[in-house]
C-alpha cells in the first residue's frame, strides 16, 4: 500500500502552552505483504514499555530488560548453565502475574558455550545420525581442497561457512547430506615450506624420499590444525574420513584418470613453450600465475636487415635494397637470440618509410619515460624501414623522427622475404601470422621466437620453424646463446642483448614499458616462456564436449558461465608435468637409447595397483624392474623411470574420481561445487576437463562462486597495512579484548550470511560490531519467546479459527517471512535473509499479549499458541546460519517437540524445516489491508506519545490515553469495534500500549486543554487521521500498572483495576512466593 502523508505535531494548553510546532514529513508506507516492514509491536525509543515484573502482559521485543526466574525446566538434553534473574519484586500481587522464566541467558558466553555445544553434537553424532536417517534425497556438496601449507585466513572462513550453511539447510530439509572435507597435499607450496625450514647443510643431505617424508608430515600436521579451525567455525562434515590427495587410494584414482586420458590419446609429450618459473625451476600452469600491477619491462624497437626478396616482391621492394629493414617491437629483448622469423598480418597495410633527420626533443624530460635512442639514428645514411601504415604517426612521435612514406602494400606481399638475424646473421623468413598481429601497439611486425611464445609456436609449426630456446632451468642463457651464456635473461642478459643490437646498428629505441606480466604465485617472482619437453593434455581433443557440458550446469552468479566458457574455448593445451619431487609421478618409462616413452594400459594398471597399496613413494624406492609389469621385466635394464610429477591442478581436478566415484553413498555428478571466483581457471576447470575427457560429462550439476574478502574500506588485506582480519581472532578474541573482542563463531557466520558473496565482500571492526548487535537482538528475541512459554503445553493450543484477528495476522506475516526466507535459502541468496531483517521482525509482527488471568485464560493461551509457532520457526530458520544459538535455544525449550515419526527431536537438526501453512497464508486481503493501516496508525501514535513524553506529560506510555479521529467512516467504525473488542488482545489500547483509547466522532468537541498533544496524517488519498494524547483517566493499578477509573472500586482489593480484580479475586494471595 503506497501512501503519502503530512504529519503535524501540536502542543497547547496548561502550563505547557505558549506555542506550537509543526513537523512535516513525507514517506512511503510499507507493504505488509512483503518482507520489508517494521514489526507492529517493535517498541523502541519513547514508546517502549519496559517488561517490568509488575507488568501483567508482554509488550515488545526490546527484551534486554525482560526478567526471568531462577533456574526452571531444562531442555531435552542440556540447559544453559546460568539463568538470568530479574530485579526483586515487591507488592502483594507479584505472585499473581505470569512473568517470563527461562534458563536461556542473555549473554552468549561463546568462548565456553559454543565448544560445549560442538562437543554435544560430536558426542551424539548428530550430523551422521540425521544424515543417515533423512529420506528426502541425497545432496552432495563436493569440497574443493585447500592447500595444506599454512594457517587459515578469512577467505577460508567465508568459503567453508557458506558450504556449511547450505549443508545444514539441506539437512534440516530432510536430505541425506554428504560432505567430505578435502585437502590438497602435494605441490611446490608444501615443498617450499619444508625447504625453508632447513639450513643449507641439511638440504645437501636431502634425498627425494627424505624430502617427500618431510613434506607428507608437514601436510598432515597442517591438515590437523586447519581441521580444528574449520570445526571451531561450526562446520559439519565427515571429519573422521576426509580426503587427502596424498592418500594412496586417492593417488591411485588419479593415476587411473591419467591413464584413461592417455589411452584415449589426450595425453602427449612435446617440446613447446610453457610458463617457466626460474625461481621454482618448474613449468607452471595458467592457474599458477598471477599478474601484479606495476611490472616494468625493457621494451625495444629493433630493425632486421632485409637480404633477399622473392620474385613477387622484387618489383615492389627491390629499389630499397640493400638499405631496407623490418622494424619490430618486443618487451622481451632476451628472446632475440631465439628469433626464427618475423610475422606480419596478411590483411594489414604496410609502408616503406624513409627516416629523416631526428626532430629536436628531450627524450629524458622530467615526468616522461626515460628513452634510449639507438646509434643507428645518428648515422648519416639511414635505412628504409617497413612498418604498419597506420602506425607511422605514432612511431614518429615515439622515435622523435620524421617518417616519409615511400610506398604502401599489404602484408601478404612480404611473405617469403628473408632478413639477416641481427646477432648470428643467419637468414630468417618473413611469415604470415594470425589475428594477434594488430596496430594497437608496436610496429605491426612481430618478432617470432617459437621457443618463447604460444602464438610464435603455432606460427612456427605452420612454417616448420626451428624451436630455439637457449635458456636453462635457472633462467640463464645456455651455451647455445653463445656470447650471452651464463647471463640471467631477466637481468644482465636482457641488457647485454640490447647493447649488442645497438652495436650492430639494429636498435631504434629502448624505453621502459609498464604492463601486466606473469609471476609465479608462490615465489612472487617473474616467469618466462620457455620451450621444454613436457607432458600435455590435448584440450582440443574434447573442447567441444566441455563447452556443451558447461551449458548444462547451473552457474551462480549467472555470468560465471560466460567466464568459464571463454577460458575453456580459448585455452591452449594443458601442461600437466612438473619438475618437482613432492607429487604424484607421471607413470612413464623412457628407453635409455631411443628416449621413447613406454606407457600403455598394462604399465599404467600395474603402477596404479602398486600405488594403491604402497603410495606414490613406491615410484622413488622401487626399481624399474619392480615397477614394470611381468611382461616387460626382462627388458627393465633398457628403461629409466621418469621423475616428472603431475600438476597439482591435476591432483585436485581428479577429486571427483577419487571421492565421488569411490566413496559409499556418493555419485557423479555432485550437486554443487562452491569456491572462489579464481577457480574458474583453477579447480572448476581442471575438474571439468578431466571429467569430460574420461566420462563425457561435467562433475557438477551446479557451481557457486564467491568473491574475495577486503577490509571495510574495500582495500586488499595485507600484513604491512595492518588490516588483516584473522577468523581465529574474530572468534576467540585478540590479546587486547577491548580492541579485538571474542565474538564467537556465530557472529562470524552471521557476517557470512549478510554479504552478497557473488562479488568481493568487506569485513572489519565496525562491521563485526554491527553483526554482534544483530546477534544480541536475535538472542534477546529468542529469550523473550522462551521466557513467555515456560508453562506452555501443546494441549493449550488455540485453534486457528478461534484466534483473535491480530494473532491470525501475526501467523500470516510469520508464514510470509518463512516463505521468503525459504526462497532465499533455495537460491543460495543468504544476504537477502539478513537484508530484509526478516528474522528480527518475526516477533514484532505478533502483537501477542500475555494475560494476567492465569495460565489457562484464553488470551494467554492464544498468545502462547502464536509465540510457540514463532519460536519454533525462528529457531529452525536461523539454525543453518547461527547453529550454536539455535541449538542453545533448543536445549532450553520448556517443552518437547515431536518429529513426524513420533520421536522427540532432542536437537534442532533432528526437527524439520517449517512446512508451508496455506491456511495461515489465506488471511483475507481486506484484513491484510486493514492491519497495514493499523501498523501505520501505531507509528503515528508513537510519534505523539514521544512528544508527550519529551514534554514530561507522561513517562511510560501506560500513563497515556489516545484519541483517534478518522475522516474515513469505515476505518473509524472498525477502530470503534476494536475499542469494544470481546477479547482483550484485539483491544485498540493494547496495540498502542496505552491505558485507554477512544474514537472521536468529531474534533469540535475536544478542548485543546484536555488533549494537549496532537498530530495528524493523510492516508489513502485525502483520508485524514487525527491523533491526540492526554494523561490517562483514573488511577494506576498496582498489579498491571494500567490506569483505570475502576481502581478503588473493590474493597477487598482497592488498588487493582477491574481486569486484575477478575484474576486476584479467584486466586489466593500466597504469603510467600514459591520459586521453582
Amino acid at each position: 500500500m503506497e501512501c503519502t502523508h503530512t504529519h503535524t505535531h501540536t502542543r497547547t494548553g496548561g502550563s505547557e502552552a505558549g506555542g506550537s510546532h509543526r513537523v512535516l514529513s513525507q514517506r512511503n508506507c510499507l507493504n505488509i505483504r512483503g518482507a520489508a516492514y517494521v514489526g507492529l509491536f517493535n517498541f523502541r525509543g519513547g514508546s517502549n514499555v519496559r517488561l517490568s515484573n509488575r507488568l501483567a502482559y508482554c509488550t515488545g521485543v526490546d527484551v534486554q530488560d525482560s526478567p526471568s526466574s531462577k533456574r526452571r525446566s531444562r531442555g531435552p538434553v542440556m540447559a544453559a548453565k546460568k539463568s538470568s534473574g530479574g530485579p526483586e519484586q515487591d507488592g502483594k500481587y507479584k505472585d499473581t502475574v505470569n512473568l517470563p522464566k527461562t534458563t536461556f541467558g542473555m549473554r552468549a558466553n561463546s568462548l565456553v558455550r559454543e565448544p560445549e555445544i560442538q562437543k554435544l553434537w560430536e558426542d551424539n553424532e548428530v550430523f551422521k545420525r540425521v544424515a543417515e536417517r533423512n529420506d528426502g534425497g541425497t545432496f552432495i556438496l563436493h569440497d574443493g581442497p585447500p592447500y595444506a601449507n599454512g594457517d587459515l585466513h578469512i577467505g577460508h572462513a567465508l568459503n567453508k561457512i557458506l558450504k556449511d550453511i547450505i549443508n545444514r539447510y539441506k539437512l534440516i530439509q530432510n536430505n541425506k547430506v554428504h560432505y567430505i572435507p578435502g585437502w590438497d597435499c602435494h605441490g611446490l607450496p608444501i615443498e617450499l615450506k619444508v625447504l625453508q625450514s632447513m639450513d643449507q647443510e641439511t638440504r645437501k643431505e636431502l634425498t627425494p624420499l627424505k624430502l617427500r617424508a618431510k613434506a607428507a608430515k608437514f601436510a598432515k600436521d597442517t591438515v590437523k590444525t586447519q581441521m580444528a579451525s574449520f570445526k571451531r567455525y561450526g562446520v559439519w562434515g565427515s571429519w573422521d574420513k576426509p580426503y587427502l590427495t596424498l592418500d594412496p587410494q586417492y593417488e591411485a584414482a588419479q593415476i587411473e584418470v591419467f591413464g584413461q586420458m592417455a589411452l584415449k590419446g589426450y595425453i602427449y609429450r612435446g617440446r613447446k613453450p610453457v610458463h617457466w618459473s626460474p625461481s621454482s625451476r618448474t613449468a607452471l600452469a595458467e592457474a599458477e600465475l598471477e599478474y601484479p600491477e606495476g611490472h616494468v619491462s625493457k621494451s625495444i624497437y629493433a630493425i632486421f636487415k632485409m637480404v633477399e626478396l622473392p620474385p613477387a616482391a622484387r618489383g615492389l621492394l627491390g629499389e630499397f635494397l640493400p638499405d631496407l629493414s623490418l622494424a619490430v617491437w618486443t618487451t622481451t629483448p632476451w628472446t632475440i637470440p631465439a628469433n626464427a622469423a618475423v610475422a606480419v598480418n596478411e590483411k594489414l597495410l604496410y609502408a616503406v618509410v624513409e627516416l629523416l633527420p631526428p626532430m629536436e626533443a628531450d627524450v629524458s624530460t622530467p615526468g616522461k619515460k626515460k628513452k634510449r635512442l639507438g646509434t643507428v639514428l645518428q648515422e648519416r645514411k639511414k635505412p628504409y624501414l617497413i612498418v604498419a601504415s597506420d602506425l607511422v604517426p605514432v612511431l614518429e612521435g615515439k622515435w622523435g623522427v620524421k617518417l616519409l612514406v615511400k610506398k604502401t602494400f599489404v602484408g601478404s606481399d612480404l611473405e617469403g622475404c628473408k632478413y639477416s638475424h641481427p646477432i648470428d646473421e643467419k637468414e630468417c623468413p618473413v611469415v604470415i601470422g594470425g589475428d594477434y598481429i594488430t596496430t594497437e601497439s608496436g610496429t605491426g611486425l612481430v618478432h617470432t621466437a617459437p621457443g618463447h611464445g604460444q602464438e610464435d609456436y603455432i606460427t612456427g609449426l605452420k612454417y616448420k620453424l626451428p624451436i630455439i630456446s637457449p635458456v636453462g632451468d635457472d633462467g640463464k642463457f645456455t651455451a647455445e646463446a653463445g656470447q650471452f651464456c651464463g647471463l640471467d635473461v631477466l637481468g644482465d642478459g636482457n641488457l647485454a642483448v640490447v647493447n649488442k643490437l645497438d652495436e650492430s646498428l639494429s636498435l631504434i629505441m629502448e624505453e621502459p614499458y609498464k604492463h601486466k606480466y606473469p609471476y609465479d604465485w608462490r615465489t612472487k617472482k617473474p616467469t618466462i616462456f620457455r620451450a621444454t619437453e613436457q607432458w600435455f593434455a590435448s584440450v582440443e581433443g574434447f573442447r567441444q564436449v566441455a563447452m556443451d557440458a558447461i551449458k548444462k550446469v547451473m552457474w551462480i552468479p549467472a555470468q560465471a558461465e560466460n567466464r568459464i566458457s571463454t577460458m575453456t574455448s580459448s585455452r591452449s593445451d594443458w601442461c600437466i608435468s612438473r619438475q618437482r619431487t613432492w607429487g604424484v609421478p607421471i607413470p612413464v618409462f623412457y628407453h635409455k637409447v631411443l628416449k621413447e616413452p613406454l606407457m600403455n594400459q598394462e604399465t599404467i594398471c600395474h603402477i596404479k595397483s602398486i600405488i594403491s597399496e604402497k603410495g606414490s613413494d613406491a615410484w622413488w624406492y622401487m626399481s624399474v624392474e619392480q615397477l614394470l609389469p611381468e611382461k616387460y621385466r626382462d627388458k627393465a635394464s633398457e628403461y629409466d623411470k621418469g621423475f616428472d610429477t603431475m600438476d597439482v591442478w591435476f591432483d585436485s581436478g581428479s577429486s571427483w574420481a577419487a571421492v565421488l566415484q569411490k566413496r559409499d553413498g556418493l555419485s557423479l555428478p555432485a550437486d554443487l561445487y562452491l569456491e572462489g571466483s579464481d577457480q574458474h581457471r583453477g579447480w572448476f576447470q581442471s575438474s571439468l576437463l578431466t571429467s569430460v575427457a574420461t566420462t563425457g560429462m561435467a562433475p557438477y550439476s551446479g557451481v557457486v562462486t564467491h568473491g574475495f574478502v577486503l577490509d571495510e574500506k574495500g582495500l586488499k588485506m595485507s600484513k604491512s597495512m595492518g588490516n588483516v582480519v584473522d577468523p581465529c581472532t574474530v572468534i576467540e578474541g585478540g590479546k587486547n579484548q577491548g580492541e579485538a573482542p571474542a565474538y564467537g563463531a556465530d557472529v562470524l557466520r552471521l557476517w557470512v550470511s549478510s554479504v552478497d558473496y557473488t562479488g568481493d565482500v568487506m569485513i572489519g571492526p565496525l562491521i563485526l560490531r554491527q553483526m554482534s548487535d544483530i546477534y544480541r537482538k536475535l538472542r534477546g528475541t529468542l529469550r523473550y519467546l522462551l521466557g513467555n512459554l515456560y508453562d506452555w503445553k501443546t494441549e493449550n493450543i488455540v485453534l486457528y479459527d478461534d484466534l483473535p484477528m491480530i494473532d491470525q495476522h501475526a501467523l500470516f506475516q510469520l508464514e510470509n517471512v518463512v516463505k521468503n526466507i525459504t526462497e532465499s535459502y533455495e537460491k543460495y541468496q543468504f544476504f537477502k535473509i539478513f537484508q530484509v531483517r526478516n528474522i528480527l521482525m518475526l516477533l514484532g509482527t505478533s502483537n501477542v499479549f500475555l494475560s494476567p488471568r492465569g495460565s489457562t485464560s484464553f488470551t494467554r493461551r492464544s498468545c502462547q499458541t502464536v509465540l510457540a509457532a514463532h519460536l519454533l520457526s525462528i529457531v529452525k530458520i536461523i539454525a543453518p546460519i547461527v547453529p550454536h544459538l539455535a541449538e542453545d535455544a533448543w536445549q532450553n525449550l520448556p517443552f518437547q517437540v515431536a518429529t513426524e515419526d513420533g520421536s522427540i527431536a532432542k536437537f534442532v537438526f533432528e526437527s524439520r524445516w517449517p512446512a508451508l501453512n496455506e491456511r495461515w497464508l489465506a488471511f483475507p486481503d481486506d484484513e491484510v489491508h486493514f492491519w497495514a493501516k493499523i501498523l501505520e496508525l501505531r507509528t503515528e501514535v508513537n510519534k505523539v506519545l514521544e512528544l508527550a513524553r519529551s514534554e514530561k506529560l507522561i513517562g511510560s506510555s501506560l500513563e497515556a490515553k489516545v484519541y483517534i479521529h478518522s475522516s474515513d467512516a469505515n476505518f473509524a467504525a472498525r477502530l470503534l469495534q476494536m475499542c469494544e473488542a470481546d477479547n482483550d488482545v484485539d483491544s485498540l489500547h493494547r496495540i498502542f500500549i496505552t491505558s485507554q483509547a477512544e474514537i472521536i466522532p468529531s474534533l469540535e468537541d475536544i478542548p485543546s486543554e484536555k488533549v494537549p498533544y496532537t498530530g495528524d496524517y493523510v492516508i489513502e488519498g485525502d483520508n485524514k487521521v487525527w491523533v491526540g494524547v492526554s494523561r490517562a483517566d483514573g488511577s494506576k493499578c498496582e498489579r498491571c500498572w494500567n490506569y483505570s477509573t475502576k481502581v478503588g472500586s473493590f474493597p477487598e482489593h482497592p488498588t487493582v483495576c477491574a481486569r486484575c480484580y477478575g484474576v486476584v479475586n479467584i486466586q489466593p494471595i500466597p504469603a510467600l512466593a514459591a520459586v521453582s
